[in-house]
């Protein structure tokens, strides 16, 4: 299926921008006048039965994405059902009345496009790229399922043992991602991000179509989800193909799910897990606010550039005396995202060097901490940072997909889309003294979570047979 989004997956990556190095050249204003270049103008329109379209112009070649976001995704689960949302977008190509299981993807593959999905803690989302000229056939194709999904008990009994083994595969064989799993079930009490995207085994074990039946209903709807075409398209055309294959679908009642704040109960909390690896690892966050619930607006933007003062490239703290310097760590990262529902962490990790162990990471990471709350910044440093962030943002809005995305998850988490605009400007402002406050204010012991993993004999790891593969499910596809 779609690949799950969990926010930063510290195990794959915690290099805040991968694809920096051909963006540094640029100055700060030639940046800025980067971004205009691919600041189409954007058009939004809502349907009668609720259904929110967007469209982005983008005319630089003859390509749309079309997107279609819905307002759920783990963080709508309850005890019980964990994993829903994300069976539930397998499910989403098993078949409706009029296209048979697989039909989805076959038509669009006929048509030259290509198509997944992915599941969030706050977003399910759909998508499918294709020559502009196929918009129609997207539009067909996802007003037909957002209703009339078949959820049969067969595909389902199939479906949800992929995703059991999903799960074996990318966190219970995998030491880093199961010990991000239990970090987050420790640093989150009563914020619902405490449980996985992929649900809990026990929980995938037990569920039943019925709970998707009811998942389905109660989420899928025209008036909870987003519809974004990005790409070299018209807006009004777009428009006419919306009312006429998403139009006539029913609005439904939609509840939205209850606030489930976390829990401001000071004091560090710390773990250890044990599991058969090779290295040890370290997992430390900070609860900290996020843009739709920042108490100053400008305070997301400053954990921002702080995660590049520590790690944005060769010449960030981290890279630059924990790893190429010290040899105190063979890798250590952070890493921030300012774009989620909930209240969200300031992530550190990192694996200890030849001979080091895990305290004294530990002790290394938290000095570089204390150091940004004891001195500010130098200009240069703000300088170079800034610029990386900021390349960073240009290089995703180069991509049409991208543009569709960033508008998408704007849009499902509550900020709305205009917010992609202040982006640059309000990187732009963040000041020396800004950054040390919010190093002082949110990066102290009694808001800490540290989870070390602790390493086992491989000889433990238990031999498992691979599940067969079904036709259609390759990898992380469906």
């Amino acid at each position: 299926m779609g690949k799950t989004v969990i926010g930063k997956v510290l195990p794959l990556s915690f290099s805040r921008h991968p694809h920096m190095k051909q963006f540094l050249l640029l100055g700060t204003g030639l940046l800025a006048l980067a971004v205009g270049t691919v600041q189409a103008q954007v058009h939004e329109f809502m349907l009668d039965n609720g259904l929110k379209l967007i469209v982005k112009e983008d005319h630089r070649a003859p390509v749309m994405v079309s997107q279609i976001w819905y307002k759920v995704g783990s963080s709508y689960e309850y005890n019980g059902i964990t994993g829903g949302s994300h069976v539930l977008e397998h499910m989403m190509f098993k078949g409706t009345g009029n296209y048979p299981a697989g039909e989805f993807s076959r038509i669009i593959s006929a048509n030259g496009g290509r198509e997944n999905a992915f599941t969030s803690r706050d977003y399910t989302a759909y998508f499918q790229s294709m020559e502009k000229s196929r918009l129609e056939v997207s539009f067909k194709l996802e007003s037909d399922r957002m209703q009339g999904l078949l959820l049969s008990e067969e595909e389902f009994k199939k479906e949800v043992q992929v995703v059991m083994e999903e799960r074996r595969l990318r966190t219970e064989d995998k030491p880093q991602s199961l010990t991000y799993e239990r970090f987050n079930a420790t640093a989150f009490m009563t914020s619902p991000y405490r449980n996985p995207v992929i649900g809990w085994m026990d929980d995938l074990e037990n569920l039943k179509v019925s709970d998707l039946k009811d998942w389905y209903q109660r989420w899928y709807a025209p008036n909870n989800a987003t519809v974004v075409v990005a790409g070299d398209v018209d807006p009004k055309h777009v428009l006419e193909l919306a009312k006429k294959y998403f139009g006539p679908l029913k609005s439904a009642k939609v509840t939205p799910p209850k606030p489930q704040v976390e829990s401001e109960v000071p004091g560090r909390r710390e773990i250890v897990v044990k599991a058969p690896a090779k290295l040890p690892y370290l997992i430390m966050g900070y609860r900290v606010p996020v843009l739709p619930m920042a108490e100053n607006k400008w305070e997301p933007y400053a954990l921002e550039v702080l995660a590049g003062v520590l790690d944005g490239g060769r010449s960030s703290r981290f890279s630059s005396r924990l790893v190429r310097g010290s040899g105190i760590a063979t890798s250590a990262g952070a890493g921030y995202g300012a774009h989620s529902r909930l209240a969200s962490q300031f992530l550190l990790d990192g694996v200890p060097g030849q001979g080091e162990d895990i305290e004294s990471l530990k002790q290394a990471l938290l000095q570089q901490i204390r150091e940004l709350q004891e001195k500010p910044v130098t200009k240069s440093e703000l300088d170079r940072v800034k610029a990386q962030v900021v390349a960073g943002d240009v290089y995703q809005r180069d991509s049409v997909f991208y543009q569709a995305m960033q508008i998408g998850t704007m849009e499902t988490i509550g900020l709305g889309w205009q917010i992609l605009d202040e982006y640059v400007d309000q990187i732009s402002a963040v000041t020396a003294d800004q950054v040390q406050e919010v190093a002082k204010k949110y990066l102290v012991d009694d808001r800490l979570t540290i989870a070390r993993l602790d390493p086992q004999p491989m000889d433990q790891v238990k031999l498992r047979k691979p599940s067969k593969p079904r036709a259609g499910v390759t990898g992380g596809r469906h």
